[in-house]
């Protein structure tokens, strides 16, 4: 994973391993920035959030991708002509599409991305070091 300047809090995911489809890469690539800038924005970014955040976008992906394949080949699929007692069913990327959108939906809440939770989740407490005017003259603790 490297780390890039918009979200050096979280580690972006090397997208090359785990997406084939260089076009795909650099859509999810993306999404991550502008999902991770405006976490950290808003004080919300912490490193606990980066699979959640992984999660997310690849829901993202999947609801794009059988967005695709539907607009190509409807949300019906037709029986098949060879077996009489084939039905016409709903596609498999209509299932797909909707489990991927439920899942965006509940992350995004989770993350606190959408309107009706922005005020619920609260901002990531910075660690303070405490130091005194002695520190500078006594040198680190052992």
């Amino acid at each position: 994973m490297t780390k890039r300047k918009a979200d050096a809090i979280v580690a972006e995911p090397k997208w090359a391993t785990l997406l084939p489809d260089p076009a795909e890469r650099k859509v999810a690539a993306d999404h991550w920035r502008r999902i991770a800038a405006e976490m950290k924005e808003r004080e919300i970014l912490s490193a606990s959030n980066g699979h959640a955040l992984q999660r997310l976008v690849n829901a993202y992906l999947v609801y794009d991708r059988c967005s695709q394949a539907l607009g190509e080949n409807g949300i019906i699929d037709e029986p098949n002509p060879e077996n009489p007692k084939a039905i016409a069913r709903l596609s498999i990327h209509y299932k797909a599409m909707c489990e991927a959108e439920k899942t965006a939906e509940r992350l995004e809440a989770h993350l606190g991305l959408t309107p009706g939770r922005r005020g619920r989740v609260a901002k990531v407490a910075k660690k303070r070091e405490r130091t005194a005017g002695a520190d500078a003259f006594l040198g680190p603790a052992a």
